[in-house]
């Protein structure tokens, strides 16, 4: 797999991931282990920790192998990535750590800025980095999150 298609089965995973909290949210479950969907929940959520871990290190890779400049314009903003990616993975897991998960701690969850500011910086990044793939003669395509 390449670096780009790694990088986009991440972001996939994180945004499917958040996408199934939202209706998760939304149907009043109490406890996680009475609901079918309970179980996806947790799959998908250990997914998305999964994805969301070493992200930061993973867009640094295509950074680098774009030869995106200013260097130092992307490396603030990796870095501000790193911070988001940390917070979101720390309320992620604490979800995670809870012998039940309701809807409403989902909800919660999910109208937490740390998430969506995660979302958000993987959104801002694939804009960028397709523009730069697209301008680089020989690069392989940046495929969207």
């Amino acid at each position: 797999m390449t670096e780009f298609a790694a990088i986009a089965a991440r972001c996939d995973a994180i945004e499917e991931c958040y996408e199934f909290m939202l209706a998760y949210a939304a149907q009043g479950v109490a406890d996680d282990r009475e609901s079918r969907s309970g179980g996806q929940l947790r799959a998908l959520l250990s997914r998305a920790v999964d994805a969301a871990s070493g992200l930061p290190e993973a867009y640094a890779t295509t950074v680098v192998a774009l030869g995106c400049e200013p260097g130092q314009a992307y490396k603030d903003f990796l870095d501000v990535l790193d911070a988001d990616v940390r917070k979101a993975l720390s309320a992620m897991r604490l979800v995670l750590a809870q012998p039940r998960i309701s809807s409403q701690l989902v909800d919660n969850l999910n109208a937490s800025h740390h998430v969506r500011t995660l979302l958000t910086d993987v959104f801002l990044l694939d804009a960028v980095l397709g523009r730069q793939e697209a301008d680089a003669p020989h690069a392989e395509p940046v495929p969207a999150a």
